[in-house]
């Protein structure tokens, strides 16, 4: 038996066809993303203002003008009914002790009570007591 003259080798891969393998840049998928933390979410919306409880925090809008405040900076929550019984009234207390507020109309009434049993917890999720 006879051995090929440069021993055992290996053929090379045979040629990409023209039209194969990775395409263009401009035409390539792009990079994955990381997830968007996960975690409960709350909304509450009327005709003029919002609150969103999600991972990132608490943000407010009130008349087209939005403050964000993630969950590293804030100190405390508190929400109640107004005074009336027909709105959400919501107020983050930020680190360094200044507060903003929020207050959204239920309607219908029933609504404030759904709220409520949400935002217990969402809340409780981010921000557990003890």
């Amino acid at each position: 038996m006879t051995q090929p003259p440069y021993g055992h080798q290996t053929p090379p891969p045979p040629a990409t066809p023209p039209g194969f393998g990775p395409p263009p840049p401009q035409y390539a998928y792009p990079a994955p993303q990381p997830a968007a933390p996960s975690g409960p979410e709350f909304l509450a919306v009327d005709r003029h203002n919002s609150i969103v409880v999600d991972p990132a925090g608490v943000a407010f809008e009130d008349h087209d003008i939005t403050a964000e405040f993630p969950w590293h900076e804030i100190r405390s929550v508190h929400y109640k009914a107004s005074p009336n019984g027909k709105a959400l009234m919501m107020a983050v207390v930020h680190l360094d002790g200044r507060f903003y507020e929020c207050v959204v109309d239920a309607k219908p009434r029933e609504r404030l009570g759904q709220w409520f049993a949400q935002l217990a917890g969402v809340l409780g999720y981010y921000r557990p007591m003890g």
